[in-house]
């Protein structure tokens, strides 16, 4: 019986599509980040003080990354089985909806407390959808290239996240010249509804990708499993627990240095948003080119001893940033976010290439989601709202306290993890599992 061929290998396309759809997913998760810290206390929490108001709005952020969990278990159990590209056009939709949904919002002044309520529900359907998003944007472009290279073109899509948190704050550095009665009645819809054309842009190119080639083999060996979730846990709960330790500092970083280092600099450094977005902005451009650097390194060096050196860096950064953060001298805070980026960078750009290896390819989407998605919550979830906790009690000391903890956690946390030497996309199901394929087009 002849086997019919997959698609070939497209890896520059698989960049391009995944990146761009990566892109405009971050850029609509970061948007309400960025909200939350300017104006949702005002416009969905009223009836709080200022700070409470403040603290609330950055909780329901950590709710988004509550919600992960559940798109990581969805989406990655029929991205085992069904396919990456078809998970990437959904979480695409879902994210895109939600957040458009989010700009045509009454306020708390229109419709009283059911205006958080809607807040809260379709902040919780974009952490669904970019529970989903992360894995399948990174495994079809690993999937889509050679082992040589894909330390590097993961790190390119990596660069999305970047991209997409810069282009949300350029958009709202845009809305924050309003005067601020306009800005709160309209102008910080914008940056929301502007997402439907974005949206488009990358269904277009999704679309256009074929699936990728290692599922591809999956499913034509008959190798597609029943209950991916089930057996990732079976077979490696340890390198789930481990990939989540592993994400903690890196998203602890992108969080704070991105969302809280705005309410930071209004509160303790005097200093305005726009100010603080004049800062962080330039030096957010040093992701987009550190991490492919990184990238290009790991696929020389080794993608672990990429990630052991981003994370042993990150244990120290965190107190030279705030040092120089506090000088208030534009030169100085942004060297501070130049030398906590460069660190981040190493760290977050091997992420792609190092977490997708310690998975067999049947259980990937649900291995990687996982485990990335629990890391999310605990390193990025609720780091802002522990982080304006910590500045009230401790100052900043404490806050780079806390991140130095993260860091040693995922330092720690890499050096245990391990890529298995298989590389084959078909693996054996474990020695102690009964059999669980389906027929090649099951679902």
């Amino acid at each position: 019986m002849s086997v019919t061929t997959g698609p070939r290998r497209s890896p520059a396309k698989a960049v391009v599509a995944s990146w761009i759809g990566t892109t405009i997913e971050y850029y609509d998760f970061a948007i309400y980040g960025l909200a939350s810290s300017l104006v949702f206390a005002k416009i969905f929490f009223p009836t709080f003080d200022p700070l409470a108001g403040t603290l609330i709005a950055l909780s329901t952020f950590g709710v988004g990354y509550v919600a992960r969990p559940l798109g990581a278990l969805v989406f990655g159990h029929f991205g085992d089985r069904v396919g990456r590209r078809t998970i990437l056009v959904i979480t695409l939709l879902l994210m895109g909806g939600s957040t458009f949904l989010i700009g045509l919002l009454p306020t708390y002044a229109s419709i009283g407390i059911a205006a958080p309520i809607l807040l809260v529900f379709l902040r919780v359907l974009q952490g669904v959808s970019v529970g989903g998003e992360y894995s399948g944007a990174v495994l079809m472009t690993v999937e889509h290239s050679e082992e040589s290279r894909r330390g590097l073109r993961g790190a390119l899509v990596n660069t999305g996240t970047s991209a997409g948190m810069i282009l949300s704050n350029l958009v709202f550095l845009a809305v924050l010249t309003l005067p601020e009665p306009a800005l709160l009645s309209w102008g910080w819809r914008i940056p929301f509804l502007v997402s439907a054309v974005l949206v488009v842009v990358g269904l277009v190119v999704r679309l256009t990708l074929e699936e990728s080639p290692d599922f591809v083999a999956i499913k034509q060996a008959g190798a597609v499993r029943r209950l991916p979730l089930l057996e990732v846990l079976r077979g490696s709960g340890k390198a789930v627990v481990l990939v989540a330790l592993a994400t903690i500092s890196a998203g602890m970083v992108f969080t704070l240095t991105t969302v809280y280092s705005i309410s930071y600099g209004r509160t303790a450094l005097g200093l305005s948003s726009t100010a603080m977005l004049g800062v962080l902005l330039p030096a957010a451009v040093v992701l987009l080119i550190a991490i492919p650097l990184a990238g290009r390194l790991a696929d020389r060096f080794g993608v672990r001893a990429v990630f052991l050196a981003g994370g042993a860096a990150l244990v120290v950064t965190p107190f030279l940033w705030f040092t120089l953060l506090n000088t208030r001298s534009y030169g100085l805070m942004l060297l501070g976010f130049v030398v906590v980026f460069l660190a981040y960078s190493a760290n977050y750009a091997v992420f792609p290439a190092y977490f997708s290896g310690v998975f067999p390819a049947a259980l990937r989407f649900s291995g990687m989601g996982i485990g990335f998605t629990i890391g999310t919550i605990l390193g990025n979830g609720f780091a802002p709202a522990i982080a304006a906790s910590l500045q009230q009690s401790s100052g900043w000391i404490g806050i780079a306290v806390y991140m130095a903890i993260g860091a040693v956690i995922s330092l720690l946390a890499g050096l245990a993890l391990r890529m298995p030497a298989s590389t084959s996309p078909v693996e054996a199901a474990p020695a102690d599992a009964a059999p669980r394929a389906v027929p090649a087009g099951g679902s």
